[in-house]
């Protein structure tokens, strides 16, 4: 398993909802915006070698709750 970092808005109550929706999640920041909204940033591990894309848009787009799109980051160990 490797870790990625999503970053989305989702709306205000909704937070941790979202995140028990992804599987092996971890909550890393939750920031709320001035749009009323909350930014999160989410600690999620999927299968090594697995698309990136394709797990966010079968696994994490369609969830209630969501507001805006995604963004992930990776990061490498040097």
């Amino acid at each position: 398993m490797k870790p990625i970092f999503v970053q989305l808005q989702c709306a205000p109550g909704k937070t941790y909802e979202v995140a028990d929706a992804i599987y092996k999640t971890e909550l890393v920041s939750e920031l709320y915006s001035t749009s009323g909204n909350y930014d999160l940033l989410l600690k999620v591990y999927i299968e090594e070698g697995q698309d990136i894309g394709k797990f966010i848009n079968d696994n994490i787009a369609n969830i209630p709750g969501i507001i805006r799109s995604l963004t992930t980051l990776t990061f490498k160990a040097f």
